[in-house]
């Protein structure tokens, strides 16, 4: 399949490129396998697990309503949810399920880029990608990944950059 075989992740190009990331959009590669864990990606890559960013979404509560959150997490560590909940202004955040995913993405999981969804959605960014002078994220597919910065996701996003981070996950690192 080439980078614009998928609707996913034709959809992620466009939208790098219109934020004016033309070189992130060039640079998505479609990988042989899927990469749904960031182990995966980071060895199909070739950079350290802790500059994959993770796409975590999740479904937090306040009150009554029900939201999508996005963490943007270093593959480095684990997210941890009362600092999510804390940081999105939730009384609850949990991992959400494929359907409330795709619904909000318009992507699966494993795949989900950090734009092309339908509506904007709510966006942390982990700080503990500023380490790192490239980070990739998904493009979309659970094949595909692109190139870009810390700095770059929060302004593509429109997300804040935060300390997302649980406990180290040294399974990975």
């Amino acid at each position: 399949m080439s980078s614009l075989d998928h609707p996913a992740i034709s959809k992620t190009a466009a939208a790098l490129r219109e934020a004016g990331l033309t070189a992130a959009a060039d640079g998505i590669r479609v990988l042989a396998d899927d990469v749904r864990t960031a182990a995966a990606a980071a060895e199909a890559v070739g950079v350290p697990v802790g500059a994959i960013a993770n796409s975590l979404v999740f479904r937090a509560t306040e009150g009554d309503r029900v939201f999508p959150l996005l963490a943007l997490t270093s593959g480095a560590h684990r997210a941890d949810t009362d600092a999510l909940a804390r940081l999105a202004g939730a009384s609850a955040v949990g991992r959400a399920d494929p359907a409330f995913v795709r619904e909000h993405t318009g992507q699966a999981i494993g795949g989900v880029a950090p734009v092309g969804h339908p509506r904007p959605v709510r966006t942390l960014v982990d700080t503990a990608l500023a380490r790192y002078e490239v980070v990739w994220a998904a493009a979309g597919h659970p094949k595909a990944v692109f190139p870009t910065t810390f700095a770059d996701l929060v302004e593509l996003t429109g997300g804040v950059a935060a300390d997302v981070a649980g406990e180290e996950d040294n399974s990975v690192v």
